[in-house]
Formats: C-alpha cells, sequence, structure tokens
C-alpha cells in the first residue's frame, strides 16, 4: 500500500526534474552507467568548487532521472553541493533520506552547517550520529569543533578535547587547528598555545590561527614572534597569515615591524591581493604614515570597499580630514558605494571640522542608500550633528533611534555639554541608567565636563561617587577630568586625592594638577610638583611650562622662572607663541622689564597676545610712554588691538595718572576699533578718576554705566574716598559694595579705618559687631621671599617659623632704627584695633 500511494508522487516529482532539464544546456552523454556515473560526479565537483546550486540542482536532478540513485557516493556529493552552497533545506532533505551514511556524509552536512554560522543545527546533528555509536573521525571532530567556536561553546569543545586525547587524534593537524580556533576565539588563549605546541604537524592554517589569536586577546607581540619562527620553516604564508601578522602590527603601532614584513612579501614575492593590501595600508594609517598608505591605496589594481573605507578612516584617525572627505568625493565621483563604516569614517571628519554642509551631504546618501539605520551610522550621526553645533538635529537622530548604546548615549551627553545644557545632560545621564545601558567611562567624563562648564560642584561629586559605587577604576581620561574639574572648582585637596589614587598617570594627569595649583594661586605646591613629575621621569610639554610660568609669576621668583625658560630652550619649545606669551608675562610680574623686552624682541612671530603682553608689563610697572609706544608700533604692524589689549593701555593711563588720554582711549575702543567696554575697563576708569581725586566725576560715570556697577568698581571709589577723605561718600560707596558681595570685608574694613581715622568710635564698633555677627573675618595677608631655593611665607605675627625669634629680633632693631632718624607710621590704611 505505501509503495502504490508514493508512486505517482515519485512520477510527478521526475517528470517536473524532466521537464526543466530539458529546457537546460546540461547534458551528460548515456552510454554505460560507470560513464555517466563519473561524469555526473566530476559536475557536481565542480558545482561545489564554484558555488553554483543551481548547477548544483540540476545534476542532482539527472541523478535522479538516470536511476542512478540511492548511491551513497553520489549522495555525498550533491550534499556536499548543497551544504556549501547554503542550500540547507535541499541538504537536510537529502540527508534524512539517505538509506546509508558513512563518516563523510556526517561530517559534510555538519562542516555545512558550523560553516555557514548554523552552529545550534551543527551540535544537533552531532547528537543524532553519537547515537548511531559510530567512532567520530578527526574532519567530524573538526567540523564540530567549528561549531562549537562560532556558539562559544567551550565546555562542549573541551569535552570533544578530551575525546580527541582518548581516541589519539588530539595531535591531528584538523582537530589540532579546529580545537586553537574555538580556545582563541574565546580567549582561552593559554589552552590554545598548548595544543599547537603539541601538534606534531602543523600547517598554515594552525599557525594563521594561533597568531590571529594572540592579536585577539590584545598580545600582538607574541603574534609576531610567533611569524618569526614560522618564516623559518618551509612553509609559504599565506594571505591569512600575514594579514593576521600585519593587524598584529597595527594594534602596537610596530612600524618597524610591519615594514619588514612588508619587505618579507616583496622579497619572498606572496601574493599582494586585496586583504593583504588593505591590511597594509590600515598599518601604516595607524603608524601615522600616511604618504606610504597613500601610495599603496594609489596602486591597488583592484580595490574594494574596505579599501576605500581603510584609507578614509587612516586620514580621519590622523586628523587629516580634509582629505578624508576629499577621497570620499573621489569613492562617490568613481561610481562606488560607500557602506556603513565608510560613511560613519566620513562623519566623524565632517564633526571634527565642523563642516555640516558636507555632513548633510553624508545624511541624505545614507538614506538614499538605506543604511540611515545602520548602528554606527547612527552614532555618527549624533556625533556630527552635536560637534556641528546642531544638538536639536542630532537629538532627532537619537530619538529616532530604536536600539540605544552606550556610544549612541555618550555622544548625545558630549553635544549637550559642549552646548552647555547642564540639565538636559543629566536627563539624559538618568534615562541611560533607567534603560540599563551599561555606564562607560567616557560617560562619567562627558557628565563631568558638562558639570566643570556650569561649576556645579555637587553634581561632580555625586558622578565621582556613582563611578566609585560603579567600580570603576580611574583611567588616564577619567582621572584627569576629576583633577580638572576639582581644580576648577577651587578643591585642590580633592583634586590631590584623585591625582594620588590614579595608578598610572600620563603628562596630561600632571598637566591638570600641576595647572590646578596654579589656577588655585598656590604657585609653590605647583613646581613643586613640577620638580617632582621631572623626577619620575616624565617629559614636560609646553601646558607644563606654562603652569609653570604662572606659578612663578604668582610667587614672583625669577629664579624658578629663569630655570624653567632654560628648560623650555632646552627642549626647543621657546618658539611656541603659547609659551613665549607666558614667558613674557612671567618677566613682567616678576619685575623684570629688561628680560621681558629681550624676550620680546626675540619672538618672529607676535601676534596680539604677545603684544598685550608687553603693553601690560610697561603698565604694571608704571612705565606708560613705553606702553603707548608698543600700542602704536602693534598698529603699525597690521595687529588690531583687542579687549585685553585696552585693559593694559587704560591700566597705563590710571597709573601715570593721565585723565584726557584715558578718556580718548576709552572712548576709541567703541567708536574706532567697535570694541565693547568690560567690567576690566569701567574698573580702570574708575581707578584713573579716583587716584586724581575727581570723585564727583566718578559718581556721575558709575550712574552712566550699562551695567550695574560690580564689588571691584565700588571697591576702586571707596579707595579713592579713603584717600581724599570724603567719609558720606565712603559710606554710600561702601553699602553699595557690601549690597552687591554680602561677604565683601574689604569694604568694611576700608570703611572702618575711615570711621577711626575721623575718631568715628561708634561707627567702628558698628561694623566690627556686623562683621562678627554675619561671620565675617579680615582675608589673611601674607608676603614671601625666596631664599636658597625655598620660599619663606609670613602673616602678621606669624612665629610658626623656624627661624621665627632671629627674625623678630632683628625686625625689632631695623624699628628702633627707623624711629631714632624720626620716621613716623602712616596708619590710616590699617585694621584699628
Amino acid at each position: 500500500m505505501r509503495l502504490q500511494r508514493s508512486v505517482p508522487l515519485r512520477i510527478k516529482r521526475l517528470s517536473c526534474l524532466f521537464s526543466s532539464y530539458q529546457s537546460s544546456r546540461l547534458s551528460f552523454p548515456v552510454h554505460s552507467f560507470g560513464e555517466t556515473r563519473q561524469e555526473l560526479a566530476t559536475f557536481l565537483q565542480s558545482c561545489a568548487a564554484t558555488n553554483s546550486s543551481m548547477d548544483g540542482r540540476k545534476a542532482h536532478g539527472r541523478t535522479v532521472l538516470l536511476g542512478l540513485l540511492p548511491d551513497i557516493f553520489l549522495e555525498n556529493i550533491i550534499l556536499n553541493v548543497y551544504s556549501k552552497t547554503g542550500c540547507f533545506r535541499e541538504a537536510r532533505q537529502l540527508f534524512d533520506g539517505m538509506r546509508q551514511r558513512n563518516l563523510i556524509s556526517w561530517s559534510t552536512i555538519i562542516s555545512g552547517f558550523a560553516q555557514h554560522g548554523r552552529g545550534e543545527e551543527a551540535l544537533l546533528l552531532y547528537s543524532q550520529f553519537q547515537a548511531t555509536h559510530e567512532k567520530p573521525n578527526q574532519f567530524v571532530l573538526a567540523s564540530v569543533l567549528r561549531a562549537c567556536s562560532g556558539l562559544g561553546a567551550v565546555e562542549e569543545a573541551a569535552q570533544l578535547h578530551d575525546y580527541a586525547i582518548k581516541a589519539g587524534l588530539y595531535a591531528d593537524v584538523f582537530v589540532g587547528t579546529a580545537l586553537i580556533d574555538v580556545y582563541t576565539k574565546n580567549c582561552y588563549i593559554e589552552e590554545a598555545r598548548l595544543v599547537f605546541e603539541e601538534l606534531p604537524v602543523k600547517n598554515a592554517v594552525s599557525w594563521t590561527a594561533i597568531i590571529a589569536g594572540y592579536s585577539l586577546v590584545g598580545r600582538s607581540e607574541v603574534s609576531i614572534e610567533l611569524f618569526s619562527q614560522m618564516v623559518k620553516t618551509d612553509l609559504q604564508s599565506d594571505r591569512y597569515v600575514l594579514s593576521s601578522v600585519i593587524s598584529a602590527c597595527s594594534l602596537l603601532s610596530l612600524l618597524d615591524h610591519g615594514k619588514q614584513i612588508h619587505a618579507y612579501i616583496t622579497r619572498k614575492q606572496c601574493e599582494l591581493d586585496v586583504l593583504v593590501t588593505n591590511v597594509l595600508i590600515d598599518m601604516y594609517s595607524k603608524c601615522s604614515q600616511l604618504s606610504i598608505a597613500r601610495k599603496l591605496f594609489n596602486q591597488m589594481v583592484v580595490r574594494n570597499v574596505v579599501s576605500w573605507t581603510t584609507m578614509i578612516a587612516g586620514y580621519m584617525q590622523n586628523s587629516f580630514d580634509w582629505d578624508a572627505l576629499l577621497l570620499f568625493s573621489m569613492m562617490n565621483r568613481q561610481g562606488w558605494r560607500p557602506d556603513g563604516y565608510t560613511c560613519t569614517a566620513g562623519l566623524n571628519s565632517c564633526g571634527a571640522l565642523e563642516d555640516l554642509s558636507f555632513g548633510q551631504q553624508i545624511h541624505c546618501y545614507t538614506i538614499k542608500a538605506n543604511i540611515v539605520h545602520d548602528e554606527y551610522v547612527n552614532n555618527g550621526l549624533v556625533d556630527m550633528y552635536s560637534k556641528c553645533n546642531s544638538v536639536a538635529d542630532a537629538r532627532k537622530i537619537f530619538d529616532a533611534m530604536t536600539n540605544y548604546n552606550v556610544v549612541s548615549f555618550n555622544a548625545m551627553i558630549e553635544g549637550y555639554a559642549r552646548q552647555g545644557e547642564l540639565q538636559e545632560v543629566v536627563d539624559l545621564f538618568n534615562q541611560m541608567r533607567w534603560t540599563s545601558v551599561k555606564l562607560s567611562l567616557l560617560t562619567f567624563v562627558s557628565v563631568l565636563g558638562a558639570s566643570l562648564s556650569s561649576t556645579d560642584l555637587w553634581l561632580s561629586r555625586q558622578i565621582h561617587a556613582l563611578m566609585i559605587k560603579e567600580g570603576m577604576a580611574l583611567d588616564l581620561y577619567a582621572g584627569s577630568a576629576l583633577v580638572d574639574v576639582y581644580s576648577k572648582s577651587s578643591n585642590v585637596d580633592d583634586a590631590r586625592s584623585v591625582f594620588e589614587e590614579m595608578q598610572e598617570r600620563d603628562v596630561v594627569v600632571w598637566n591638570a594638577m600641576v595647572s590646578g595649583y596654579a589656577q588655585n594661586a598656590n604657585g609653590e605646591e605647583a613646581l613643586k610638583l613640577l620638580i617632582e613629575m621631572q623626577h619620575e621621569g616624565m617629559v614636560p610639554d609646553k601646558f607644563t611650562y606654562v603652569a609653570g610660568f604662572i606659578s612663578a609669576s604668582q610667587l614672583a621668583s625669577l629664579l624658578h622662572g629663569s630655570q624653567l625658560h632654560n628648560q623650555v630652550m632646552k627642549n626647543g619649545l621657546d618658539s611656541e607663541p603659547f609659551v613665549s606669551n607666558a614667558l613674557l608675562d612671567m618677566y613682567a610680574k616678576c619685575g623684570s622689564i629688561q628680560d621681558a623686552r629681550k624676550l620680546f624682541d626675540a619672538i618672529s612671530s607676535k601676534d596680539v597676545v604677545c603684544w598685550n603682553s608687553i603693553i601690560s608689563c610697561y603698565a604694571q610697572h608704571g612705565h606708560a610712554f613705553e606702553a603707548f609706544v608698543m600700542f602704536e608700533k602693534m598698529q603699525e604692524t597690521g595687529i588690531e588691538p583687542n579687549y585685553v589689549t585696552f585693559v593694559g593701555i587704560l591700566s597705563a593711563c590710571s597709573h601715570a595718572g593721565l585723565i584726557e588720554t584715558g578718556l580718548r582711549h576709552f572712548h576709541s575702543m567703541k567708536y574706532k576699533f567697535n570694541i565693547e567696554p568690560g567690567i576690566e575697563h569701567y574698573v580702570c576708569m574708575v581707578d584713573l578718576l579716583g587716584r586724581a581725586g575727581k570723585l564727583d566725576e566718578v559718581k556721575l560715570f558709575l550712574q552712566q554705566l550699562p551695567i550695574v556697577p560690580d564689588a571691584i568698581m565700588l571697591r576702586s571709589l571707596l579707595s579713592a574716598c579713603r584717600k581724599f577723605g570724603d567719609i558720606n561718600l565712603a559710606k554710600h560707596t561702601a553699602e553699595l559694595a557690601i549690597a552687591t558681595d554680602p561677604r565683601d570685608s574689604g569694604s568694611r574694613i576700608m570703611l572702618s579705618n575711615m570711621f577711626a581715622s575721623a575718631g568715628m568710635w561708634a561707627d567702628v564698633e558698628k561694623i566690627r559687631k556686623g562683621m562678627n555677627h554675619s561671620g565675617i573675618v579680615k582675608e589673611t595677608g601674607y608676603s614671601w621671599i625666596e631664599v636658597k631655593n625655598e620660599v619663606n611665607a609670613f602673616v602678621a605675627k606669624d612665629k610658626t617659623h623656624g627661624q621665627g625669634e632671629l627674625i623678630y629680633s632683628v625686625l625689632g632693631g631695623l624699628t628702633l632704627n627707623m624711629k631714632s632718624i624720626g620716621y613716623v607710621p602712616d596708619t590710616v590704611f590699617l585694621w584699628h584695633d
């Protein structure tokens, strides 16, 4: 009954196959059975070699028509065709219908499923094979191990490894290579190395597997060492092993090793195909040898999209962003279709150049090419729009994404942080935590940057606490960001704690800490840390020296400043405008005007900062005429004065009492140079008029200001009132200054001293009680002197110095000598007790 029901179906299938083959060009001479069988087998093998599934199906039909099946020899060949061409349904149907199977049948179908990423089905087939109680050979084991590699099934692979040892197959090159592959891809590199060393015979695939494995786990130096061993054998290096070892050189930026391998390829006349050339281009790009990379690219006869992408990415990674975009345009003009990786590299270059127009063109292309939803493209678009200050467009892309990851969140957070939109940063950061996206150190660095721009110390502390809670070790970026944020929030002790906690420090971290001390007027600690930095073998860069010059300026330590100047010259950094301007400022603030002028004259290319420094130098030391001469020369050389220039010029007028000249320059700012005056200029004008005793003019000037006078301006007027004894105006001015800055002690003390000098002790008592009640104390003033390379600091009535008794003894003697010659101290400006 079964046979009768199956006959019509079999006839129907055969008739369909016959009609399809009538129209095909396949023709096999039907002579003898053996001859036709062999010809079909040969043709089927060629189908497998050429990956032709259509011809394979036709040949399969022909074997059915000729009645050559069942035949395990032909069936295994057909099974191989279907497995290699990805026709899994047909392969499984044929396999399940086979009356007889051998080891070749099992290894063929398991290998086919494993090679095409269907590892679970391959392992399921192996389970069925085990039920046959037949012992697997090396080919079956190698195929199953390949499936384990794709699935990350290390435990199953270890069981197969145990079986291979028991069955005596562990030394087989196919099994060994498959074991190396599964162990390396799952980061069990030591186990892989043991298998490799136990192989009596190693082929090129074995060497490739172990070399690529070490590169994968970040031990590229071992990959290069293994390649050197391989070269000493008789094996010919193929494209795969060459690409693996060149990639290892890329990861470590080992240019010399990479060049040696390139020379080896040329000497041995190895196949320099597209794959190897692409990897060479990548290696040279990562070693910053873009001219060699581009030469290789230009010499390529055959290129693919990867070639273009690698070269474009090479330019982008080395900040040659214009070249990257030019090559991207050339790629389009030559008819190539950039993929997601190419577009991402182009978008990164657009972001770096803030070229919104080009970035929008790439965006349009990704929509037309239907790759706009690619994860890398989406992240690239968010990053590009953010860096081009188009945060609204970046947010549209971000909100349209279906799968968020840490990269997309970081790009969006960085965009808002750059715009100073702290609330948006915090909201996104919280959203990131709620959606269970794993936070990265870059996330924390971006949020810290936003908190720094808003000087939100509370948020910075919260972020730091969360980093500790998440168990994140401080890397160079996060550590330097924390040092920076604490320093700029005047929490230098916290910054130093973070600095000391870091296991690894580079020059950026040291610079952040040195600059932190300098920014907080702690020049002594800054210079000590700079010396410690050099003792630990770190080489200071231009930013380190600038911080050092600022610190020397704060201490008025010409000795330290000169020593740093010598180091700058030895390191060849004295031609850097950034450094020379800071050095010029240091000499000016240390009172060495001649050295400042000598340095200024030696600078070949003077920018506006350089001119401002020398003008301010002369202004600070009362050399108004020289400051004006420099101002005229500056304009003669074609340098336009800026905001800072006029601070120096007005300061010079103030110190020299040149009222008319000061007023003329003040008015020329806006009407001649189109510079809107700021607080610093107003302070200079108040000081200029106040020093000349023109208090009514100062009052009128302040009343006409377009802004509300700040505490500094009012204190300047108060100082003039003290000098000229106008108590009524001083009282009114002090009230305004205190209302502007309630914690201001300077205004209260100046007014109190004026009251004391006038004998108005009730008013003095009133100010003192008010200060005590508000917890306001006089800011301690201190002085210092440098003796034998050591800075000695002093405050009033200080007895903590090691030589205090001797110092007070000498001071007492000097005081007696002064009195003996008739000196009477002026106590008007003292804090009266």
